[in-house]
């Protein structure tokens, strides 16, 4: 199992207090690698939201054919960030880690921004693409106001080997996943947490349905859903299918993922809607065990669990502050003084959603409604 590690705040954070969440949960990842996805930055990215920051790690002759490409699509480089490595044993370093703001094209300055979104888009894949056979160019992200980090091996050290410790990255929302490799080779595009056009998830699980649901979303035409290197990538893409393709209230993602029996969906009011979306959508059903944690781009976090909740996963925190974690003892150690009674286990029908800068928490049950609300 992997581990999972997530905070919203209304304050701007450190992602070591996820890394240090994840230490706790150590027993759950094998050191196989790290993924942080950092989400309303702060610091010196906390003017620069207006601008898509391209994420990654490129060898020395990858770095030549970026500028090449980036400069001849029109991008202007405004600002550049890397971390101040630190060398440590079990850790091999690559020649360049970066987080790169650029301004867009002049042609695309007064366009639409979901243009821009479909331009971002298209230059991420194309530079995978340049770069994947031999690694010299590998891109997790290119998006405004989101910065991903990832690397093999173990969480703590790889805090202290890109300097996360003193560094001025911050942001309010911090996913970080621990991982245990299970089915794939130690590879980065595999490494939690995913993230496409706004979107973001990471998992604890194996996806045994992953192959249909592959199919399914390669299926939609969409030039964003490729890769799969994970299982657990497809989670991802169904949330963003079900939000932005098909502009479905979050809800929905869960009676996608975990459909009801057909007995319990004439319980529900919208049991049309619901009744549609199973026969329709139903290869996108996983079969577990998963917990998901995700993010939607108003800053809006969840979790939600298969139908066989055999994942541990607990939310809890303060107003203004809460964790989506895998264990009790993660969330311990991020905020310590919260009201423990307070701490919520979804189980199979449950879906928690936490809204922006962490005001609200609210559970959202398939068979009952709302059944929870903490304000």
């Amino acid at each position: 199992m992997c581990r999972l590690a997530a905070l919203t705040s209304k304050e701007y954070i450190s992602p070591m207090e996820n890394i240090l969440a994840l230490e706790t949960m150590k027993e759950g990842h094998d050191g196989s690698g790290m993924g942080l996805i950092l989400k309303n930055l702060g610091g010196e990215f906390e003017e620069l939201k207006d601008y898509p920051i391209l994420s990654g790690i490129c060898s020395k002759d990858g770095v030549h054919a970026l500028d090449d490409y980036m400069n001849d699509l029109g991008f202007q480089l405004l600002y550049t960030w890397t971390p101040k490595i630190k060398p440590k044993k079990g850790v091999e370093k690559r020649d360049y880690y970066f987080a790169r703001v650029y301004d867009y094209p002049s042609e695309y300055k007064d366009k639409p921004f979901e243009e821009k979104e479909e331009l971002l888009l298209r230059t991420r894949i194309a530079l995978r693409k340049m770069g994947e056979a031999d690694e010299s160019i590998i891109v997790f992200s290119f998006y405004p106001d989101i910065l991903t980090l990832k690397e093999v091996g173990d969480p703590l050290t790889l805090g202290e080997f890109f300097g996360l410790e003193s560094s001025s990255l911050k942001a309010k929302i911090v996913f970080a996943q621990g991982r245990q490799n299970t089915n794939y080779a130690i590879n980065l595009y595999a490494c939690h947490p995913f993230f496409i056009q706004g979107y973001g998830s990471m998992t604890n699980g194996e996806n045994t349905a992953f192959v249909p649901i592959r199919e399914f979303l390669m299926s939609r035409g969409f030039p964003g859903y490729i890769g799969y290197n994970s299982d657990s990538e497809v989670f991802t893409h169904i949330l963003h299918y079900i939000c932005r393709r098909l502009r479905l209230p979050l809800i929905y993602y869960k009676d996608v993922i975990t459909p009801l029996k057909s007995s319990e969906i004439e319980r529900r009011e919208d049991r049309d809607v619901v009744r549609f979306l199973k026969v329709s959508l139903r290869p996108l059903c996983i079969d577990g065990p998963n917990c998901v944690i995700g993010f939607l781009p108003d800053g809006t976090t969840f979790m939600v669990q298969d139908s066989k909740k055999l994942r541990p996963g607990v939310v809890g925190g303060v107003k203004g502050k809460y964790g989506l974690m895998s264990e009790e003892c993660g969330l311990d150690r991020a905020i310590p003084e919260r009201d423990r009674s307070q701490d919520m286990f979804p189980m199979k029908y449950d879906m928690v959603i936490v809204s922006p800068d962490a005001q609200e928490v609210k559970v959202w049950n398939q068979l009952q409604g709302w059944t929870k609300i903490i304000n």
